[in-house]
C-alpha cells in the first residue's frame, strides 16, 4: 500500500483514496452503505460489514467492485469483541491492513427517559460507543505500522445538542464525540487522523418511528427546506478519508442542513 501522508503530495482527485482500504460498520444499507459506495468510487478497496441482512450486504459490495475497486461483505458483531478480531482480520487477510476506518453501525431509540432501562442504556453504550472504541483499537497497530490512518465515527447531531426523548442515545454519541476528541490527541504524532460526522436528520430506516406529517415538519424545520440523504453524509466522510484532510482530526462535521448551528 502507497503510505500518502505528505500533505503536499500530488493526489488524483477522482481517486483521491487509490491504494487505500476501508472498512465501513454497518455498510449493508442506509448512510453506511452510502458511505461505502462513495469510497469504492474514490479508488478504495472496501470491507462491507453487517449483522444480519447477507444479501444486502452482498449487493453493496458488488456496487463497489462495479467501479473497479475491490470489495468484500464480512458479517461481524461489532459489540462483540471477538468477532471484531476476526473482522479486521479477514480485511487483512483479502484486502490489506485498513488504513481507513468508518464506525458507522450503530442503533436509536426513542422514549421518554423515565421509560428508559438499564438494558437499553447498556444495548445504546454497546452499539454506539464499545464497538467504535475498540473497532479502532483492532485497526490501530496496522496504522501505527504504516504511519498513516484515517479514522472516521459516525456520531449524531443530538451527540451535539441533545435530542429530547433521545436522552440515551444522545448521551452515547455524545461519548463518541469526546472519545474522538481525545484519541485523535494521542494517535495525532503518528500520522492517523481521528474525525466525527454528526448527521442531522438523514433519509434512513432510523426515521421509521416518525409520521408522514413529522417528517415534513422536520423538513420545514431544517433551513436548507430538505432532510439530509445518505450522499451528503457520504460526502464528508470522503473528505476526511481523503490526503486533502490530512490537517483536520478531532473535528466534529454535522451535515444537518442548518438544523443546528
Amino acid at each position: 500500500m502507497r503510505v500518502m501522508n505528505d500533505p503536499s503530495e500530488p493526489f488524483s482527485t477522482t481517486c483521491p483514496l487509490f491504494g487505500q482500504v476501508a472498512l465501513v460498520t454497518g455498510a449493508s444499507r442506509g448512510i453506511g452503505a452510502g458511505i461505502a459506495r462513495t469510497l469504492a468510487k474514490a479508488g478504495a478497496a472496501v470491507a462491507v460489514n453487517y449483522l444480519n441482512n447477507r444479501e444486502q450486504a452482498i449487493h453493496v459490495a458488488r456496487e463497489c467492485q462495479s467501479y473497479g475497486a475491490k470489495s468484500l461483505a464480512v458479517q461481524a458483531d461489532v459489540t462483540d469483541l471477538g468477532a471484531i478480531t476476526r473482522l479486521v482480520q479477514e480485511t487483512q487477510l483479502h484486502l490489506g491492513p485498513p488504513s481507513i476506518l468508518v464506525n458507522n453501525a450503530g442503533r436509536a431509540r426513542f422514549g421518554l427517559f423515565i421509560d428508559t432501562d438499564e438494558s437499553m442504556l447498556a444495548e445504546l453504550l454497546n452499539a454506539n460507543l464499545k464497538a467504535p472504541f475498540f473497532c479502532a483499537q483492532a485497526v490501530l497497530p496496522g496504522m501505527l505500522k504504516a504511519g498513516y490512518g484515517r479514522i472516521i465515527n459516525i456520531s449524531s447531531v443530538w451527540g451535539i445538542a441533545g435530542g429530547s426523548c433521545e436522552v440515551a442515545y444522545s448521551a452515547s454519541k455524545g461519548g463518541l464525540i469526546a472519545f474522538t476528541k481525545a484519541l485523535a490527541k494521542e494517535v495525532g504524532p503518528s500520522g492517523i487522523t481521528v474525525n466525527a460526522v454528526a448527521p442531522g436528520a438523514i433519509e434512513t430506516d432510523m426515521l421509521t418511528h416518525l409520521s408522514s406529517e413529522d417528517l415534513k415538519l422536520l423538513s420545514q424545520e431544517t433551513p436548507v427546506g430538505r432532510l439530509g440523504t445518505p450522499a451528503d453524509v457520504a460526502a464528508v466522510v470522503l473528505f476526511l478519508a481523503s490526503p486533502a484532510a490530512s490537517f483536520m482530526t478531532g473535528q466534529i462535521l454535522s451535515p444537518n442542513g442548518g438544523l443546528v448551528i
